[in-house]
């Protein structure tokens, strides 16, 4: 069964107030001039943005560990899915394509996925999208992780280049810890930017993403790995394209890798995409 949204008892509900104002006065400090609104759902948007907008700095100790409850407890109320449970695209599409026991398209939240690794869409910078409240996969991710996210994808870039200075190449993919997330890992990938039409780089560069995901999984002996959909939002990848590049690579990595039994999650979050993963896996339009 899929995971539902939990209804906190009052008691939970008093100690999540109590975690977020605490841990939002240490935030508001370092910006005394913020002002700070009443209502708890405008106090849980603002230590959101004020920590989307944050440099990799010092947390103290018993900040972050409020921090990760509150997480941990929100991470409980959106409800936990287990990747277990999800029908694969065989039994749930009727598919006869090679490999759908192993695949499964899920749509919703990739927050809430146990997966053993989610894929990050990052970018070059590697250290989370730092518009406030943006709504792309990038900083959804590092928003439910928590700040420890930034700051591992900040020291794992910094001891390969240590003067500071690094942009990520595109098609490649590193592993991070998921932290207050329900997966053991995050992959970060970057996937290409689209200017005006594909070019046959840009496609090459998405397969690469794929793979390279792939393969780390496959070093890390995952059990399931779920891909968002990369560069399809802010890098403009036209939608239909970058699923069948998707569809594709995955199939042709299992055909290479038979010893390989991980599971594949395709997450969508819109309708528009689940209709186009819907009619690629179950083999209409191919």
């Amino acid at each position: 069964m899929e995971g539902k949204k939990k209804v906190l008892t009052r008691e939970k509900e008093e100690r999540r107030n109590m975690l977020l104002d605490g841990v939002l006065a240490f935030f508001l400090a370092e910006r005394p001039k913020t002002p700070c609104p009443s209502s708890v759902e405008e106090r849980r948007k603002l230590l959101r943005a004020l920590l989307n907008t944050r440099e990799v700095l010092p947390i103290p100790e018993e900040v972050q560990n409020a921090l990760d409850e509150l997480l941990q407890l929100e991470s409980r109320e959106k409800g936990v899915v287990c990747t277990e449970n999800l029908p694969n695209v065989r039994s749930a599409l009727g598919s006869v394509l090679p490999h759908t026991d192993r695949m499964i398209l899920w749509k919703g939240d990739i927050t809430r996925l146990n997966a053993e690794a989610i894929v990050n869409a990052a970018n070059s910078a590697m250290l989370g999208c730092f518009l406030p409240l943006h709504n792309c996969i990038d900083n959804v991710i590092h928003s439910a992780a928590g700040p420890r996210l930034r700051q591992a994808c900040h020291d794992m870039m910094l001891a390969e280049y240590p003067d500071g200075t690094w942009r990520e190449p595109v098609g490649h993919a590193r592993a991070t810890a998921g932290f207050n997330l329900p997966c053991r890992y995050v992959f970060h990938t970057v996937g290409p930017v689209v200017q005006a039409s594909v070019t046959e780089r840009e496609r090459s560069l998405l397969t690469s993403c794929y793979t390279s995901c792939l393969n780390l999984a496959f070093e890390k002996s995952c059990r399931s790995l779920a891909f968002c959909c990369i560069s399809t939002g802010e890098f403009r990848f036209p939608k239909e394209e970058a699923a069948r590049i998707a569809v594709s690579t995955v199939t042709r990595w299992m055909d290479e890798h038979p010893e390989c039994k991980v599971k594949i999650i395709f997450n969508v979050f819109t309708e528009q995409d689940n209709e186009i993963y819907t009619k690629l896996l179950s083999g209409v339009g191919r």
